[in-house]
């Protein structure tokens, strides 16, 4: 599956789920999501600023791969995803084959779609509990995101194009300059 997204950094969720109602947005996941990333001892999978990550959110467990590419518009990516029965099963054959934890992450993630785009709004805690409030909108094409960026009061330059790694790398720069 192909996925593609952009960022909103410092948002008003309140506002903005608010605004999301009153467009026919539909509500469609409120929770918290667990994140483990996993390299090799090489780095080779972050190296080519893919992802190989295994994520719990209510009572599933999903391994996926993102093939990620950054451009000047939107993050794209080959996403390849199964549904995993055990996260610490699956975490054991990961370490077995050699991969290691590289990365865990804890948010609160509220999830609503509108005319096939998602739009997913983040709440890190932990670590990464210094970072606001930030809004991902997916959808199929650049241009039906920023569309529907705009009918929630957002101009294309709010539109980032960063992975995780780039949110965090922008955070813990401006967290250390304080």
């Amino acid at each position: 599956m192909k996925e593609l997204e952009v960022k909103i950094l410092e948002i008003n969720r309140l506002q903005l789920e608010e605004t999301l109602d009153s467009l026919g947005a539909k509500k469609v996941f409120d929770g918290d999501i667990q994140t483990i990333l996993f390299d090799f001892e090489d780095g080779r999978i972050l190296r080519e600023r893919n992802v190989l990550r295994l994520r719990k959110y209510q009572d599933k467990a999903e391994l996926t791969f993102k093939a990620v590419r950054v451009s000047e518009t939107a993050k794209s990516a080959e996403e390849i995803s199964v549904e995993v029965s055990s996260l610490e099963v699956t975490r054991q054959i990961l370490e077995n084959l050699g991969l290691s934890v590289v990365e865990c992450m804890l948010k609160h993630r509220v999830s609503y779609t509108l005319d096939h785009v998602r739009f997913d709004i983040d709440c890190y805690s932990g670590n990464y509990g210094y970072i606001p409030e930030f809004l991902e909108i997916e959808g199929e094409t650049v241009d039906s995101i920023h569309r529907n960026a705009a009918l929630l009061g957002f101009q294309p330059e709010a539109c980032l194009p960063w992975s995780t790694e780039e949110l965090i790398s922008h955070y813990s720069s401006k967290k250390t300059k304080r």
